[in-house]
């Protein structure tokens, strides 16, 4: 083999079908867990067991425990940031001055859609953003999944709302996130409170006209004492 033929030097070769499958099914396992059992609460043997593969390749397609979370928060992170940059772009094209509704509604209803429509593993998705959103431990992977594009929708709403202070906006925009977190993994409290008979809450989208209009009333009494 002459040079010119040799692979070039530090080329990696393309992971195989099955061991992107592999990692996809360890990095679900570890999804589902790291929700329903936390951080501290799910184990490295837990993973394997449920991705029914040997602990040495939970290490070899995740890294050590810490990493793996991290991993499997960011993963679904692009994918959200995506649909909700996209949904205000559409927004903006259809509409010259977008009102706060509009923009909750780019930010809320594209995870709801996820939730309503991508199975357990979106839901469970909610509850790990709860968990990363309430332990500051966690704070450079929210700094680098989440921060970004909620800080761009932060400004579009302090545009709105120009004599409040941005902690405020801030505020209630964080206040709004945990609402849509909670009927993303919570609806079926919301049916026991209601009285309403066991069984399959609905779906996570069917109330996203509810949820939006209950969040942009938050932002217009809330910060309503700091309107000129």
């Amino acid at each position: 083999m002459t040079a010119a033929e040799a692979p070039a030097a530090g080329r990696k070769r393309a992971p195989s079908k099955r061991s992107l499958q592999t990692r996809a099914r360890i990095l679900d396992a570890a999804e589902l867990l790291f929700a329903a059992n936390g951080y501290e609460g799910t184990s490295m043997r837990d993973i394997a067991a449920a991705a029914q593969v040997p602990v040495a390749l939970v290490n070899f397609h995740g890294g050590a425990k810490e990493e793996l979370f991290a991993t499997v928060v960011a993963r679904r992170a692009d994918v959200l940031s995506l649909r909700r940059t996209e949904a205000i772009a559409a927004a903006k094209a259809r509409k010259a001055e977008l009102d706060a509704r509009d923009v909750l509604d780019c930010f809320i209803r594209p995870y709801l859609e996820l939730a309503a429509t991508g199975g357990p593993q979106w839901t469970a998705y909610a509850r790990l953003i709860a968990l990363v959103s309430a332990d500051e431990r966690w704070r450079p992977i929210s700094e680098r999944c989440f921060d970004p594009t909620a800080q761009a929708f932060i400004t579009e709403l302090a545009r709105l709302f120009p004599a409040a202070d941005k902690r405020k906006v801030a505020g209630a925009f964080v206040f709004s996130i945990s609402a849509m977190l909670s009927l993303a993994t919570s609806r079926w409290r919301i049916e026991a409170m209601a009285g309403q008979p066991s069984g399959e809450a609905p779906a996570p989208d069917g109330w996203a006209g509810f949820l939006i209009e209950f969040c942009e009333g938050g932002f217009r009494t809330a910060l309503a004492a700091d309107a000129p």
